[in-house]
């Protein structure tokens, strides 16, 4: 048998147990360590085995994770998501669709701070979506609106997603943050710009809000300060090269951690459920990687990544025929597949292909975490789409898929203004970490 069957049985196998629920971490350890046993020796799988748990783990930019998601979890303690929505719908509130606006500037703001789409969904949800069926909503704009825009979480810098991916590629964690800011706002003015044409379209969509005098607004305005504060020192510490990613990390969850304690509402239980969920965030984001990195020699010894590559440079598709068959396979895989898991999968395979055609790695980092996106959203896995079913249990799983497709457009949008213009995403890269 030739390593590349071999190759493909494993990725069978590595699908049947996802199927069967095992955690992706420990499939791809399973099947890595068989398949490196078959193709090379079980000594050489062993040896994976018992090296890889901690010489990847104990990776000072492993750091990252646990502290960008200990941030986001004193975030959400200290009320931040609130005060933010507090503040977009006291100034968006009053115009037509104006609280499905704020919904998603709130969203872009909260993903700013916990990288996670899974937590703003949430808890933008259970603020947002009372407020948005007390003013009588149609329910596919107000739970469309928030599955959508905590996609953000992914994409809007810090983003776990955006920092594994530079720990499986080895590529900057600092490049890759400043390549995802300009489209994760160009990604927000279209969910706004969506928001506004179907409450053009249909009115009754979105009824508008009470108008507020200018001094509460200003009020909200002022809520919001702590969040910004945290914001323009983290993020814009790494941008002006003060600090490192880890350092931001680590001053960012201090700074959140301190306000949390001003506002009094970080007691025992609240700290201790933090940092459990920390822990279980993080544990599972570990395993996942070093499961990957196991999975990886197996590739690479079967030799699919390097056979699919001669396969498409034969072909001699440009570059951007080969991203459209990327963009399709993705949508396609993201129908079944979780986007986490999705590009812990693919990137050992996907990766020899851009660097082949001389694709810029952090580029496309940017536009897989896009597409990714579109995944969380996309019937009939759509993680995100599960999540606000969850909050919203009275409104039918149907509305709620029909309420993200305008969304789901609108990010198709940006990943084409993406690859047509590349330099969205690559100037501010370009221009502040030569």
């Amino acid at each position: 048998m030739t390593p590349t069957a071999v190759g493909i049985i494993g990725m069978l196998a590595l699908l049947a147990l996802l199927f069967v629920r095992m955690p992706i971490g420990l499939a791809m350890a399973l099947v890595g360590a068989i398949g490196v046993a078959v193709l090379h020796s079980p000594k050489a799988a062993l040896n994976s085995l018992g090296s890889f748990p901690y010489s990847h783990a104990a990776v000072q930019a492993f750091a990252v994770i646990p502290l960008f998601v200990l941030m986001g979890n004193f975030a959400a303690v200290s009320g931040m998501g609130r005060d933010l929505y507090a503040a977009a719908y006291a100034w968006l509130g009053h115009h037509r669709g104006g609280l499905a606006s704020a919904t998603v500037l709130a969203c872009a703001g909260f993903a700013a701070l916990s990288g996670s789409s899974v937590a703003s969904a949430v808890t933008m949800g259970r603020v947002c979506l009372p407020e948005m069926q007390r003013y009588a909503y149609d329910p596919r704009l107000a739970t469309g609106v928030i599955a959508a825009g905590g996609t953000l979480g992914i994409l809007i810098p810090p983003s776990t997603v955006l920092v594994v991916y530079a720990l499986l590629t080895e590529e900057s964690i600092g490049r890759l943050f400043l390549a995802g800011f300009l489209p994760g706002v160009m990604l927000t003015a279209l969910f706004v710009a969506t928001v506004m044409v179907l409450c053009l379209l249909r009115p009754d969509m979105g009824p508008p809000g009470n108008a507020l005098p200018l001094r509460e607004r200003i009020a909200a305005l002022g809520g919001a300060a702590p969040f910004i504060l945290v914001v323009a020192v983290t993020i814009g510490g790494i941008y002006a090269g003060v600090f490192t990613v880890n350092e931001a990390a680590a001053v960012g969850a201090l700074l959140t951690m301190a306000h949390a304690l001003w506002r009094r509402a970080l007691g025992l239980a609240e700290l201790t459920e933090a940092v459990l969920h920390t822990v279980r965030t993080t544990a599972m984001v570990f395993l996942i990687l070093i499961g990957a990195h196991i999975f990886s020699p197996f590739l690479a010894l079967s030799r699919i990544p390097v056979n699919l590559a001669s396969a498409l440079t034969a072909l001699e598709l440009p570059a951007f025929g080969v991203l459209g068959v990327l963009l399709v396979a993705y949508l396609i895989l993201g129908m079944f597949l979780e986007g986490f898991a999705m590009m812990v999968l693919t990137v050992p395979i996907v990766f020899p292909i851009i660097q082949a055609l001389g694709v810029d790695p952090i580029w496309f980092g940017i536009f897989m975490v896009i597409v990714l996106e579109m995944g969380l959203i996309s019937p009939p896995v759509g993680i995100n789409v599960y999540i606000v079913k969850g909050i919203a249990e009275e409104v039918p799983m149907s509305r709620i898929f029909e309420g993200i497709m305008p969304f789901w457009v609108a990010m198709l949008v940006c990943v084409l203004i993406l690859i047509v213009f590349p330099q969205v995403a690559m100037v501010l890269p370009d221009t502040m970490m030569r």
